[in-house]
């Protein structure tokens, strides 16, 4: 198993011996696990570049498989800059895709041999002959014969040296779906409806995305003498365990892996999180040292496990789910005692401290009695659906609250709700321009990106709902910022990297406004990694301005909601709800009506934002309730965020 160290940008990895790996008996595919998906993508680029370069020196061929989608592209973008600044070759690869979709133009955006070429092929020396690519536009009979001689293509080149990979959540590798053979090879395969609502953000609807497409088959990429699996973020967590740790099953043709012989998952903590010696590590050592915060998760676990509230557990139910090392130093009566206090403290009505009012045991200050506030959203309406509760109860209770919306969302209005709006304009003031409008949205082709007018058009449609929803909450317009972050503005689902731009607008908000208290979304699964972008904008920001000495008295909070809910063990602050003030939020998120019935990034959930939102509330609620906390009609949490 690897040990691996980064250091100033250097990745370091020892090999021990080969064989089991020993971390755990419940995985059976090895697997290393980083901090972050960048950390994990350098490590795969310098494996292919150490591959390509020996075989460079023994006058030979590199054949890497080669995977689309989000999980490769800090490995396509990582040998791009070793190819531009350490002059790493392609003159000697030859590469094969996994897939493409079927019909499929080369030059359709959605293609995957539009994908390679933007973020690979274009920016190195590959021969364009070695570049290898299922056709998406072969018809009939020709299909097969085509297949075919992939395959055949693949065998004269001498097999694939390398085979990078990611998973989907139904467990496909390539497009093998559920239920394929593990005999399988290059073939034409119908795509899971869970693939097509995964790939319906980048086509800007399910209705658009292809239901059919040309796969490498399960024997073809077993074939490869080495395989990587890159796994990133929460929404993987589960179809990794099931990969990991499952039995081999067609239905989860991921698994298949297990019987490969040099084979590693790359991953990053939040796909490796449902692994159990994450989730449950006393179940696999026995010789662990208790955190406090592994602790808070052991007993909220153990609890669910048995069914108690903490103070009716006891010293047998430690004793029978593997956590007797707790048992050591204390007893199981003080340790329920501790995290029952620990729970209780978290609970508050007052998000931004109570005043005149001891805070020894409150997740805020009581000190200053009214605060600076400011709540970043990454969407025009992350606000209130992840924090609405809080949102409210912050301006109700004096605060100085102020909300930041760091990109426009136009993307996420459809050109039916565009159109809609046009005509409205029209019917109250015609004009050239409004016509213009209508006529571009009338003529626009389902691939064509937004043209600057339909996207400032869009844009001021969030732009008008935000301030219905922050009025309702009686904020004044005075306090709603609207900051357009450059990253976001392409009229693409593909966005910019992030930029010091992009930053200096956070920091100059932050420099004006002195808060004392940030609200954040750390909600990272939304599907095209715009929150993630956000965060990583704020975090920039901060660690800019730390060293002000305002930032001294300025705490940041961490809300999720859209996506996922905190881990009761995890949360810092709960903001309990009355039946009354749940409403008032669901009011809130039914101002962004363009975002409603039949919203455009859905995700996985078919249920509207307000919908699940609201469940996650008062799951969170009940989960305190059962644990043996006062019963709730719904909680929001927060996770204190440390920049110093």
């Amino acid at each position: 198993m690897e040990t691996v160290t980064v250091k100033n940008g250097k990745v370091d990895i020892s090999f021990k011996p080969a064989g089991r790996f020993e971390e755990t008996r419940f995985e059976k595919i090895h697997n290393i696990i980083f901090d972050n998906s960048a950390d994990g993508s350098a490590v795969v680029a310098k494996e292919i570049a150490d591959l390509i370069k020996e075989k460079q020196a023994k006058g030979e061929s590199c054949i890497l498989g080669l995977a689309t989608g989000s999980s490769p592209i800090r490995v396509y973008r990582e040998l791009v800059r070793m190819h531009q600044d350490e002059g790493l070759s392609f003159s000697n690869v030859i590469s094969f895709n996994l897939d493409e979709y079927l019909p499929m133009e080369k030059d359709n955006r959605q293609s995957y041999h539009y994908f390679m070429h933007e973020h690979l092929f274009n920016h190195i020396d590959i021969d364009p002959k070695n570049v290898n690519i299922p056709n998406g536009t072969v018809t009939g009979d020709a299909i097969i014969e085509h297949c075919l001689d992939y395959e055949r293509k693949i065998k004269e080149a001498g097999g694939l040296d390398f085979q990078l990979l990611g998973i989907g959540r139904t467990g496909h590798i390539g497009f093998n779906e559920p239920g394929s053979h593990h005999n399988s090879a290059t073939r034409v395969i119908t795509l899971d409806h869970i693939t097509r609502v995964d790939a319906a953000p980048a086509f800007l609807g399910i209705d658009n995305v292809p239901r059919r497409a040309i796969t490498m088959g399960i024997a073809t990429v077993m074939s490869a003498k080495r395989i990587v699996l890159l796994g990133w973020g929460p929404n993987k967590a589960d179809i990794i365990k099931k990969t990991v740790e499952g039995e081999i099953s067609s239905q989860v043709p991921a698994t298949y892996l297990q019987e490969h012989s040099n084979c590693t998952f790359v991953l990053d903590k939040g796909a490796a999180s449902e692994l159990t010696r994450h989730k449950t590590p006393w179940l696999v050592d026995e010789s662990l040292t208790w955190s406090e915060q592994l602790t808070a998760k052991a007993i909220v676990w153990l609890c669910r496990q048995t069914g108690k509230s903490i103070l009716s557990l006891t010293d047998k139910d430690y004793n029978d789910n593997g956590m007797s090392g707790l048992l050591t130093s204390q007893e199981s009566y003080d340790l329920n005692i501790k995290m029952f206090n620990r729970l209780q403290h978290t609970i508050t009505g007052w998000p931004g401290g109570k005043p005149n009012a001891d805070d020894t045991n409150r997740p805020e200050r009581a000190q200053p009695e009214s605060k600076r506030v400011i709540i970043f959203s990454p969407h025009p309406d992350d606000d209130v659906i992840s924090m609405g509760g809080t949102f409210d109860r912050l301006v109700q209770q004096g605060h100085d609250v102020h909300v930041a919306y760091q990109t426009s969302g136009n993307i996420a209005v459809s050109d039916t709700e565009a159109l809609k709006f046009a005509e409205i304009a029209k019917s109250i003031n015609p004009s050239k321009e409004a016509q213009s409008i209508i006529d571009s949205i009338k003529a626009k082709k389902e691939a064509d990106f937004d043209p600057v007018k339909i996207r400032k058009l869009k844009g001021n449609i969030r732009r008008g709902e935000s301030f219905a929803a922050t009025r309702y909450f009686g904020l004044d317009d005075a306090n709603v910022h609207f900051l357009d972050l450059p990253f976001y503005e392409t009229g693409a689902i593909k966005k910019n990297d992030l930029s010091d731009a992009d930053v200096k607008i956070m920091v100059d908000l932050i420099k004006d406004i002195k808060p004392h208290q940030i609200y954040a979304a750390g909600d990272l699964a939304d599907p095209h990694g715009t929150h993630k972008t956000c965060l990583d904008a704020l975090f920039a920001a901060l660690e800019e301005l730390k060293e002000e000495s305002y930032m001294d008295d300025c705490w940041v909070w961490l809300y999720r909601g859209a996506w996922h809910e905190w881990d009761t063990h995890e949360i810092e602050m709960a903001v309990p709800m009355s039946p009354d003030q749940v409403l008032r939020k669901r009011l809130a998120i039914f101002c962004h009506q363009s975002q409603k019935d039949g919203v455009m990034f859905q995700g996985d959930d078919s249920r509207e934002f307000w919908m699940r939102a609201e469940e996650r509330n008062k799951d969170t609620a009940r989960k305190y309730n059962q644990l043996g906390m006062a019963e709730y009609e719904a909680m929001e949490g927060f996770v204190r965020y440390n920049f110093k």
